[in-house]
């Protein structure tokens, strides 16, 4: 079973959820590891195509080999991949799964977000939810709920998430795994809500690199180059596994 099925699989298995853990660079890459291996719990480490152009596939090897080398569960997914070249490049590089409908003949998971996720939302049909997870043959599915990708207008995802909707693509989808794309800003409570209702993996960005830049900015010109990076990355490391202890529960799970 590839790496990010067999994560999945047992947090349904578990009754807890999985972080996929957007990251740009090396420490990103590190800090999860180093947070998931402490935790002694199972992570997803997230690249956008940026990073597949701007470090180039040889980094995404690098990224893949020490994460399969990990002490504990850890997959490497791209997210977002919605040019055809770059499904073509991605196919080619050590990910194991990719956000597109296309990867399935490569043995690689297939990760799709239904609806459109931004102010103007185009939010998912429950019925066409079913068809299109049965005629596509995806893995995951990340619905459209007034989940946003970005920082949410006034009130926050308490007031906009429609999780009567969300309950019921859980309902129509049965065996389909469902995934909360939009989770910045995002409190504890709402990703609780969305585990919840289903939702096994949650991706999360900007708010796991806060003490990462904090640090960074108040360490800069006062430290040596080596320290400040092993210290980053320790602070980055802190910011994913409070949320494996605190929310997802998956700490210890691996």
């Amino acid at each position: 079973m590839i790496e990010k099925a067999r994560i999945i699989h047992n947090t349904r298995k578990g009754g807890y959820t999985v972080g996929g853990f957007c990251v740009y660079n090396a420490e990103g890459v590190l800090a999860v590891i180093k947070a998931a291996e402490r935790c002694r719990s199972p992570a997803i480490i997230q690249f956008f195509p940026w990073t597949l152009h701007f470090h180039g596939p040889a980094f995404i090897k690098y990224a893949a080999e020490i994460a399969h080398a990990a002490s504990v569960p850890v997959s490497v997914h791209l997210d977002h991949c919605s040019k055809p070249s770059d499904a073509d490049l991605a196919l080619e590089c050590a990910f194991d799964s990719i956000m597109v409908d296309r990867a399935k003949g490569k043995g690689i998971t297939v990760e799709a977000e239904l609806g459109r996720m931004d102010l103007e939302s185009v939010l998912t049909d429950p019925d066409m939810a079913t068809d299109f997870v049965k005629k596509t043959g995806i893995h995951f599915l990340a619905p459209s709920f007034s989940n946003v990708h970005g920082p949410y207008p006034a009130g926050g995802a308490e007031k906009r998430w429609r999780l009567d909707r969300l309950v019921k693509i859980h309902a129509a989808v049965g065996d389909a795994t469902l995934l909360v794309h939009g989770t910045h800003p995002l409190s504890d409570k709402m990703i609780q809500v969305g585990m919840a209702r289903g939702m096994v993996k949650v991706n999360q960005n900007r708010n796991i690199r806060n003490r990462y830049y904090k640090y960074i900015a108040e360490n800069c010109n006062k430290v040596e180059l080596t320290t400040l990076q092993v210290e980053a990355v320790e602070e980055y490391s802190k910011g994913v596994e409070r949320l494996m202890v605190e929310v997802f529960d998956s700490a210890g799970k691996a």
